[in-house]
């Protein structure tokens, strides 16, 4: 069989089989921990997704691949035939929703935005993030690919949301995304991955305002949504484009630095731009106002942005052990390197970044979030943790911080019927932590056991599987 008929059979899978409980390969399932008819998840303290209080020895009863029951384990009926997990000292959330989780990670050891298919699918399940969306890929392709794979029970991983190649313009650093030379170009470009079935795209850094509106009028022509990390085109540009959402919070804005040329990013850093931003002035404001007026949504990559102040960065041993032995040096040479670091300017940057994610929630906007498990110590799932560690930091309440991980990042992707919340009747995505992240933020990395679709995955036997390898595969 030539390579396109089996690129072709990937294809067809992954539409059907996206939404149906997977039917698991031996290896698959060697990771399985819980797998029954009917599961009784007993004696739970809830964070539901919905942004409530988190409520103490509750149950959740699945069947299949649903939720169907939730409530004071007194006042819930457990079947005879159902498999009844004591879950005392524990707390479940929603399975996260990663707006911005690449399929690649770059380092100087192990090269540029290099995909990893076969360790980022088990640290995104690993660590309790049962759905992404690629947000800027190098391969579509074998996105789709690694996707029908889950779907089919060949692989296990998260649901993937796959993103078309970069919309980027010239010039361009970058030798994996091809700088599009005219409005024209950019039509075509959306044109054709729309009809390959991708759902979204992301515009990048160098694009122009002609060709990112040429590009978001062919998306929307063909039922797609655009998204972006802009500097060439400000914020509010992009709003009056008809943008459906933007990326990095506060940080990919180039709406206050002071000389920008149309079509080009500033000359000079926006560091000193952020750190000495008023947030509460008019002309914040006023973009806040046009997004939120315009629906179009944010996602919070903090855990990223940190990496730019090393010295607030905390060394995780986890993330060491997942990277390949020569980048795992590299990272923990950063560590070493970032307890000494001179970044007080970037450190006030962060700040005025999560006051200004607190000030577009507060006035009605639609926050989500994503890992950008990019490079340096943002990994797979290990920042999606830290992402909500930083939320918490950021000022918001532990269950608002968990529904914007969860049920906004479904309500963002359109899935929102479907997944998010723990609620009867939504798909069985779940987490389980061991403690409780309400009161103590970095208990979210205690994950035991991540249920997608009904099926309970054990974390500790995913995160053997990759050890060592992001970086290579």
């Amino acid at each position: 069989m030539r390579v396109t008929d089996v690129l072709a059979c990937c294809l067809l899978l992954a539409a059907p089989l996206a939404a149906q409980r997977p039917n698991l390969n031996t290896a698959s399932r060697a990771f399985v921990a819980v797998d029954a008819p009917v599961v009784a998840l007993t004696h739970a303290r809830l964070v539901d997704g919905t942004g409530t209080p988190a409520k103490d020895d509750q149950t959740i009863l699945i069947t299949g691949d649903k939720i169907t029951a939730v409530g004071k384990t007194a006042s819930v009926t457990i079947p005879a035939d159902a498999r009844t997990i004591d879950l005392t000292g524990r707390t479940v959330i929603p399975g996260l929703v990663g707006l911005h989780d690449h399929m690649y990670y770059s380092s100087p050891v192990s090269g540029s935005m290099k995909i990893m298919p076969f360790s980022y699918p088990k640290l995104f399940l690993a660590n309790g993030v049962t759905t992404i969306r690629t947000t800027g890929s190098v391969d579509p392709y074998q996105e789709m690919n690694i996707k029908a794979l889950i779907a089919s029970g060949q692989a296990v991983g998260p649901e993937i949301v796959v993103t078309g190649p970069y919309l980027q313009g010239t010039p361009n650093g970058a030798v994996a995304m091809h700088p599009l030379a005219s409005a024209e170009e950019a039509r075509r470009l959306v044109r054709y991955w729309a009809e390959e079935g991708v759902p979204w795209f992301k515009a990048y850094t160098t694009i122009s305002r002609d060709q990112l509106g040429a590009a978001i009028d062919e998306a929307h022509k063909h039922g797609v949504k655009v998204t972006a990390h802009l500097c060439s085109v400000t914020y509010r540009e992009a709003v009056a484009l008809g943008i459906d959402h933007l990326e990095h919070g506060l940080f990919a804005s180039t709406d206050y630095s002071s000389g920008k040329q149309p079509d080009r990013c500033p000359s000079s850093g926006t560091d000193t731009v952020f750190a000495m931003l008023d947030v509460n002035s008019p002309e914040v404001r006023r973009t806040i106002d046009e997004m939120v007026k315009h629906h179009v949504g944010l996602t919070s990559t903090l855990a990223v942005y940190e990496l730019s102040s090393p010295s607030r960065v905390p060394v995780d041993q986890r993330v060491l052990d997942a990277l390949y032995p020569d980048v795992s040096k590299y990272v923990s040479d950063y560590y070493t390197k970032g307890r000494t670091a001179d970044d007080s300017l970037w450190r006030r940057a962060m700040k005025k970044g999560m006051e200004f994610e607190r000030a577009f929630v507060q006035a009605g906007g639609l926050l989500g979030a994503g890992a950008d498990p990019c490079c340096i110590s943002a990994i797979a799932g290990y920042a999606d943790q830290r992402n909500y560690e930083l939320l918490v930091e950021a000022g918001f309440a532990p269950e608002q911080a968990v529904q914007i991980m969860t049920a906004n990042g479904a309500k963002v992707l359109g899935f929102g019927d479907r997944l998010g919340t723990i609620t009867p009747g939504k798909q069985a995505d779940l987490v389980v932590v061991r403690g409780d992240p309400t009161r103590t933020p970095s208990d979210i990395r205690n994950v035991e056991t991540v249920y997608r679709q009904g099926i309970g995955y054990d974390s500790g036997k995913l995160v053997a599987a990759a050890k060592g390898m992001v970086g290579i595969k």
